[in-house]
């Protein structure tokens, strides 16, 4: 085992790999149970899509794809909780109306333009090995900001995350915070790309969040246990991905599936126990 972590990171594209994962994997498990709380699990799934779009555009007229897909995922967020408030298109219907729409943006300009090249297919499924410095750079210094507002905002996001009404009512901005909440949402979902594709980037926000429930009440343990079950199954998979060629992002997902059923059984006896 140790043989194995001294030759992973022999290599630099795996250090940066690993260096970038940790950081998304800590941003997707703070976000994760505010958003699964709120009922927005699916959000992410849809500002993928989006950003698979805007990906696909930034790729068709030569720019920087995160240079595009940031800025264009926010204000995707931003639309989804504007329509959730003031629209008769509510919730699963909305997100489900962007992400076709967005998806069908994509592969048009796709088809049209270069045809499914590699660059493209490492958004849809994800590539973390095949990030460049430059993406690596942009990353880091994302992350540490979105990760820095989360400690700063905790609060706020506590109390609009738990009963929105009694927040309004105590004075808090809670139209501002959501937007906050969208917005380092809409962030973590375009670096998460890269690491897991536009298909599976859903489940590194929605899995740790879920799995931590299974086991803490409390709002500030689901976070920290989250961010340990994130970070843990990043790890598991990255190793099984090196050791056995598998696609990382799949192989992160497969990690979270174990640790959620197995938490599930844990959950379930605890509960016979404290029933005999």
């Amino acid at each position: 085992m140790i043989q194995l972590i001294l030759e992973m990171f022999g290599y630099p594209f795996m250090v940066r790999a690993f260096i970038v994962g940790i950081l998304v994997s800590l941003c997707a498990s703070l976000l994760g149970t505010s958003l699964v709380l709120k009922r927005y699990s699916m959000i992410g799934d849809g500002l993928s899509h989006v950003g698979f779009a805007a990906l696909a555009i930034a790729y068709a007229a030569n720019l920087a794809p995160l240079v595009v897909a940031i800025p264009v995922c926010v204000l995707a967020a931003f639309m989804l909780l504007r329509m959730n408030d003031n629209s008769k298109i509510k919730g699963d219907a909305a997100t489900a109306l962007m992400c076709s729409g967005a998806l069908a943006v994509g592969v048009m300009t796709v088809s049209l333009t270069t045809g499914m090249n590699t660059d493209v297919c490492n958004y849809m499924f994800g590539s973390i090995l095949a990030m460049s410095k430059s993406d690596v750079k942009i990353s880091i210094l994302l992350s540490v900001t979105v990760i820095l507002l989360f400690v700063v905002f905790y609060q706020k996001i506590f109390a609009v995350t738990f009963d929105e009404n009694f927040a309004k009512a105590t004075g808090t901005r809670s139209d501002l915070y959501n937007m906050i909440i969208a917005l380092l949402t809409a962030v973590t979902v375009v670096l998460g790309m890269r690491m897991m594709g536009t298909l599976l980037i859903s489940s590194l926000i929605v899995f740790p969040s879920l799995s931590a429930m299974r086991i803490c009440k409390k709002f500030k343990t689901v976070i920290l246990n989250s961010v340990i079950i994130s970070v843990t199954c990043f790890c598991i998979g990255i190793f099984i991905s090196y050791e056995y060629s598998t696609p990382t992002g799949a192989s992160i997902v497969m990690a979270n599936i174990v640790i959620f059923f197995a938490l599930t059984v844990v959950e379930r006896l605890k509960g016979k126990v404290t029933n005999k």
